[in-house]
């Protein structure tokens, strides 16, 4: 009986650790994320846009798509930033275009 007992609190135990803790971790990051939007911020939306927040208000984005093209969208729509590559220098002496 008590050995019964130690298994499905281990159960549980692993089920907490494997399933709710990162789903909670997860959470927490999207939120802080949300948060954290400014305008001139380049995100890409859940359905998949790419944007420059243009304005915020309250939990409503105006997010610029196209040059000219503002659509409204809802700040829980945001999955997240667009990161920006910045481009790799050659060293010097590199050029594929002009060989030394």
């Amino acid at each position: 009986m008590g050995g019964t007992v130690i298994v499905i609190v281990l159960l549980f135990a692993l089920f907490w650790l494997v399933l709710i803790r990162p789903q909670r971790r997860q959470a927490a990051e999207q939120r802080e994320l949300l948060a954290s939007l400014e305008p001139g911020d380049e995100i890409v939306s859940a359905g998949g846009l790419y944007g420059v927040i243009k304005s915020i208000d309250g939990d409503e984005l105006q997010v610029e798509i196209a040059d000219g093209l503002v659509v409204r969208m809802a700040r829980g729509a945001v999955a997240g930033f667009v990161e920006r590559e910045e481009p790799e220098s050659a060293p010097e002496g590199d050029d594929p275009v002009n060989p030394s």
